[in-house]
């Protein structure tokens, strides 16, 4: 797996506004940033960031994902719009 690999993977699975993943192969760190998370819990946005890897977690293919997720008006207010 590969940062790109999981990029799109999520990508696919759910509409991203910005998308940041790094991480080594193994461990993972994301910065998401969708309209989709709008009035939801922060388990909840990983709940809906975990559905778009599929099976990805359950597999060991993502081992760990440490995630940041935004709505656009929580990311606007971090850059400071």
């Amino acid at each position: 797996m590969t940062a790109d690999d999981l990029r799109n993977l999520i990508a696919s699975g759910l509409p991203c506004e910005h998308l940041q993943v790094e991480g080594d192969g193994r461990h993972w760190s994301a910065l998401i940033v969708s309209a989709e998370f709008e009035g939801k819990r922060p388990i909840q946005r990983h709940q809906r960031v975990y559905a778009s890897l599929g099976g990805k977690m359950e597999t060991d293919e993502v081992h760990a994902l440490s995630m940041t997720t935004l709505t656009p008006a929580e990311w606007a207010a971090r850059r400071g719009e």
